[in-house]
């Protein structure tokens, strides 16, 4: 039996918000429409999760901007296991943690950044770069270490990559878990002071980067007042929080 689509009166709403709000219904369910286009959001949701990121592709584009890039692992074996088992992918593989560590570790190597794929590959490879290039000429406070690129990894990760480095501070690029209107947004996690067991309190993070999101240029803004507030503090986290580290005077 075919319903009549009886439409919602906050319609006028969705032109504020890509939310699934004010959809209207045809008898019981959701017009036909609307149920396919929740069943393509949720498609590439999953590919987000399983695609896999290009490392060559992406190394090429980071060396473009004048960075060295160096290629690590996580501990998970696979992306099955990466999946299953999270503390697996906030930690170096034996031989990654070896080979940072046997490098030559110069004082001026203060901030290391880490791409890593995460929950959604799509999003480092769109976004990170474009990030980076308004950023790192604007990035005095550090110098920048040699870029660590893994196609699996979580946050914490790059606390492992620091640590190995020896590095002052760390800034990981990485997939946000995808939702079912944002499949590639690009998350900004910083940390001062880095080290293996560093909590989520200290770090500070800026999410939901991507053209339909936070803007590159936003991004980049936001990432370098929060660099020189922390270099300023000493700190990171929500004591840099409470401080208010977008009020503070410096270079934005």
């Amino acid at each position: 039996m075919n319903h009549p689509t009886v439409e919602n009166a906050w319609q006028r709403l969705r032109r504020y918000t890509a939310a699934r709000i004010a959809l209207g219904r045809s008898g019981e369910s959701l017009p036909t429409k609307h149920y396919l286009d929740f069943q393509l959001a949720h498609a590439l949701a999953r590919d987000a999760v399983h695609t896999e990121l290009d490392v060559a592709t992406l190394a090429a584009e980071i060396e473009a901007l004048g960075l060295e890039t160096v290629t690590v692992r996580n501990a998970a074996r696979d992306r099955g296991q990466y999946l299953l088992r999270p503390d697996l992918g906030r930690r170096l593989d034996d031989a990654s943690r070896t080979r940072l560590s046997a490098a030559v570790r110069a004082p001026e190597n203060r901030l290391v950044i880490v791409l890593a794929g995460g929950l959604s590959a799509a999003a480092v490879q769109r976004h990170a770069v474009p990030v980076l290039q308004l950023a790192i000429p604007r990035m005095s406070a550090y110098t920048v270490a040699p870029v660590a690129i893994a196609e699996l990894g979580r946050v914490a990760l790059g606390d492992d990559i620091a640590q190995a480095l020896g590095a002052e501070a760390v800034m990981v690029l990485i997939g946000e878990r995808p939702g079912l209107s944002a499949p590639d947004s690009l998350g900004i996690y910083f940390t001062y002071r880095p080290r293996v067991g560093s909590t989520d309190a200290e770090r500070n993070c800026i999410s939901n980067v991507r053209p339909e999101g936070l803007s590159y240029q936003s991004a980049a803004t936001e990432l370098i007042s929060l660099l020189n507030a922390s270099r300023r503090a000493g700190l990171s986290g929500v004591g840099l929080k409470a401080l208010g580290f977008a009020a503070l005077p410096g270079d934005r």
